[in-house]
């Protein structure tokens, strides 16, 4: 990993959510097109959230490898050699650059290219206030670009860090015209492995609400309704719920009990559909 200068703030972990909607065989036509339509678009949402949480994993992690001089011998970093951080000041704002070149594989095993620019200015009050931007950057083949706000709190009344982030981003798809933006607020509470200086054991409870839309005219909303629990060794949600509303139609997500698996339920009605994870 190649480092320009170094001193940090905090940036928030965020973390998408996979949704997954059942679609009924109906014997008129046209109304089989449209639920196919709908369940097409569902799960392009579902990527959309997969894509989200990766982008802003690497945010939080850049900032937890490289706040306070926390860099040591028994550091396990999130990013290879390919990625370039280049840290500088303009009067008492402060900038990050992310540069993962045309394409940079990171220890976890997303592909990124592009860059992510942060800013900040000094602690005030206990928090942080960062902008974040995206320069033509990609996840994993989809485009990513827009920006928000994050305000990062030292300790919040568990003595935890904490973020709120105010999110508006817009994705881009391979191989399709389609286009998505979300908009939304989540806040995460980092609840395991602050300070160790090791990614893996990093733990986070999210909660948060937010609204997808489509270029197409698809909308989706989420709400978390049981907080989210995202351990960064695992690529899956454990555990939490997130009820999702599609058309008129409301429905909860069940992440599970707490072990890393792809599993998940969706509930319906009171009926629960199993379904992996992707």
């Amino acid at each position: 990993m190649k480092i320009v200068s170094f001193k940090f703030s905090i940036v928030f972990f965020l973390i998408g959510v996979f949704t997954l909607l059942s679609c009924e065989k109906d014997e008129n036509d046209e109304q089989q097109e449209e639920v196919n339509f709908t369940s097409e678009d569902s799960a392009r949402a579902a990527r959309m959230d997969n894509v989200a949480e990766g982008t802003f994993n690497i945010m939080e992690q850049a900032f937890v490898e490289n706040e306070t001089g926390g860099r040591g011998p028994n550091m396990v970093s999130l990013f290879p050699q390919c990625t370039e951080i280049t840290v500088g000041m303009d009067g008492n704002v402060f900038t990050i650059l992310l540069d993962f070149g045309a394409s940079c594989t990171l220890n976890n095993g997303n592909v990124v290219s592009g860059s992510i620019l942060l800013e900040y200015g000094p602690l005030v009050a206990g928090t942080y206030t960062v902008n974040y931007s995206f320069q033509d950057f990609t996840f994993n083949e989809n485009g990513v670009s827009g920006g928000g706000e994050i305000l990062y709190e030292i300790a919040n009344q568990n003595d935890n860090p904490q973020s709120t982030v105010n999110e508006s981003i817009t994705i881009s798809f391979p191989n399709t015209t389609v286009t998505g933006t979300r908009n939304g607020i989540r806040i995460s509470e980092w609840v395991e492995g602050v300070g160790s200086g090791n990614w893996m054991d990093n733990v986070y409870h999210v909660t948060g609400n937010w609204q997808t839309e489509f270029t197409n005219g698809f909308d989706r909303s989420g709400e978390v309704t049981q907080e989210l629990v995202r351990k960064l060794s695992c690529r899956y949600l454990v555990s939490g719920i997130l009820e999702v509303t599609q058309d008129g139609v409301s429905a909860v997500i069940d992440f599970g009990n707490g072990e890393c698996d792809n599993q998940a339920v969706f509930i319906f009605n009171g009926e629960e559909y199993p379904f992996i994870m992707n």
